[in-house]
Parts: structure tokens; C-alpha cells; sequence
């Protein structure tokens, strides 16, 4: 084998393994094996966001956006295990975002059915005194449009091919579906409905204690080798320029605009086209 090639596979490998886990190549050979019907083909929208390699800085972003609601990061706080177990929280999520894009609509509905019902277990008391539930809809709606507006915005940014209005308006409306499914209401199925949403929960977020710890071990104290370390802080790097200005000091994120408008954004497409690159030589990703 032509030595680039060796080279491209085995990087695109490692991040496959890295990304879906032990059980990916099964969860693979499932979701594209299975013959059924599926929600979403492979010109839809949420199909081509969603298998692009700007979904590893959306991924970034979503994750400190989310974490400034105080009930919904306390949840992941006290329940997911994520700082002991970040890589198998990754490759769950990743699973999901799999099964219910590409999948049959049985594959699918089943996937959604499952994380619901750990839902339906999840409840404590946030450190403010507020009770929380997993299940609760506008809990599951705030995780589900930061989720969608940092995939969408990666995507517009890094993405190979970005989307036009219609096809922006499209991915928000497919994936309200799978919100819905997880029980959320009133989802956004536009751009602008989707921008008035978050604004909507804007007085309700704030920096807590966990937030910032959860910033710290995104960004400073990661899950990966150093060898891993300088591409990693590249994409965190591209997820944070893309993080609103008034999120900065609430997660303590530096704001540079100049470097943020250019070395960061090359970097960031650097990246990503690399990315692209080594994970288009392994199978269709699962």
C-alpha cells in the first residue's frame, strides 16, 4: 500500500476508534447493513452536517454552551461520569447522533427510546437548591438547540460544502424531530426560530462552579496523550472563537478577535480538512 494511504488509514482509524469506541465497527456494520426504511437520505441536510468533520468543533462549542444552564449541568455534573469516563461519554453521544442521522427509522426511534428512559431516572438538587430532572422538556429543548446551533454554525464555518438558507432551515426542522422524540416542545424548526430560542434562555444561564471546572477539563486538562495534545487544542481553539462574546468570562474563555479571525480559523480549517481527509479512507463512520 502506498505509504500516504497506510498513513491516512491508520489516522483515520484511530480517530474512528477514538470517536465511537469498541462497539463502533458493529454499530457500523449495523446501522448501514440493516435494510428498512430511513427518516433522512443522504442529500438531507442533517446527513451532510452530520457526517462532516466540522461536527469535532460543534461537538466542542456544545458542550461549554451547554454546560451554562445550572439545572442541565448539574445533571451532567452529578450523573454522567464525564471527567471520570469523558471518551466513553463521547462515543454514547456519538452513537446516538449515528443511529438516529443514518439509520433505520426503527434503529432510530429505538435509540431515542433508550436514552429517554435514562432520562426518566435522572433527578437531584442543583448546588442553587433548584430540582432538576433529565426528563424535564425545557431542559431537553435547552440541550438539543445548543447542541444544533453549534453543529450548524461549525458547519457553516468548516463544513466542506455549507448550507444555504433552505438547507440551514432544513437541518434545524429534521433534527426537531429527534428532540421531540426525546420529549422536548415548542422546538425551533427554522434558523430564526432557532436564534429566538436561545435568546429566550439567555436570562437563565450563568457561570457556576461546574461550568468552569467542566471548561477547565475541555480546554486545560484533557483526556488525551501528548502526542494528541496540539491537534486537540487546535480544535478547542476553533470551538472556542466560535462561542458567543458574552459566554467568554462566565466560562473564563479568552477572547482574542484578531487571532480568533485568522491564525485560529486557519487552524481550524487545517484541522478539519485533515480530518475530512483521514476518516474518508475508513468505512462510513457509526
Amino acid at each position: 500500500m502506498d505509504p500516504v494511504a497506510m498513513i491516512r488509514q491508520r489516522i483515520g482509524s484511530a480517530l474512528f476508534e477514538r470517536v465511537a469506541g469498541e462497539e463502533g465497527p458493529d454499530r457500523r456494520e449495523r446501522i448501514w447493513s440493516s435494510t428498512g426504511e430511513r427518516r433522512f437520505g443522504p442529500d438531507s441536510a442533517i446527513f451532510r452536517v452530520h457526517m462532516d468533520a466540522s461536527m469535532f468543533v460543534g461537538g466542542i462549542r456544545a458542550l461549554l454552551l451547554q454546560s451554562l444552564h445550572p439545572l442541565a449541568m448539574a445533571a451532567v455534573d452529578q450523573h454522567s461520569g464525564y471527567r471520570g469516563d469523558p471518551w466513553g461519554r463521547l462515543q454514547r453521544t456519538s452513537g446516538f447522533l449515528a443511529e438516529t442521522t443514518f439509520a433505520t427509522i426503527e434503529q432510530a426511534d429505538q435509540a431515542i427510546a433508550v436514552v429517554r428512559s435514562v432520562h426518566d431516572r435522572i433527578e437531584g438538587v442543583a448546588p442553587d437548591g433548584r430540582a432538576y430532572r433529565a426528563s424535564d422538556p425545557h431542559l431537553i429543548r435547552w440541550v438539543h438547540v445548543a447542541e444544533i446551533d453549534s453543529f450548524l454554525r461549525a458547519h457553516d464555518r468548516y463544513g466542506a460544502q455549507p448550507l444555504d438558507a433552505a438547507g440551514r432551515d432544513e437541518y434545524v426542522a429534521q433534527t426537531a424531530h429527534i428532540a421531540r422524540g426525546l420529549g422536548a416542545v415548542d422546538v425551533p424548526e427554522t434558523v430564526a426560530e432557532l436564534d429566538a430560542v436561545l435568546a429566550d434562555y439567555r436570562p437563565e444561564l450563568a457561570s457556576t462552579a461546574a461550568a468552569r471546572r467542566t471548561a477547565r477539563f475541555i480546554l486545560v486538562h484533557p483526556p488525551v496523550s501528548l502526542a494528541q495534545r496540539a491537534p486537540y487544542s487546535l480544535l478547542c481553539a476553533a470551538g472556542v472563537s466560535m462561542m458567543p462574546r458574552w459566554t467568554r468570562w462566565p466560562l473564563r474563555l479568552p477572547y482574542l478577535p484578531v487571532t480568533e479571525a485568522t491564525a485560529v480559523r486557519g487552524a481550524g480549517i487545517a484541522m478539519t480538512s485533515t480530518i475530512r481527509w483521514a476518516m474518508s479512507a475508513t468505512p462510513a463512520t457509526g
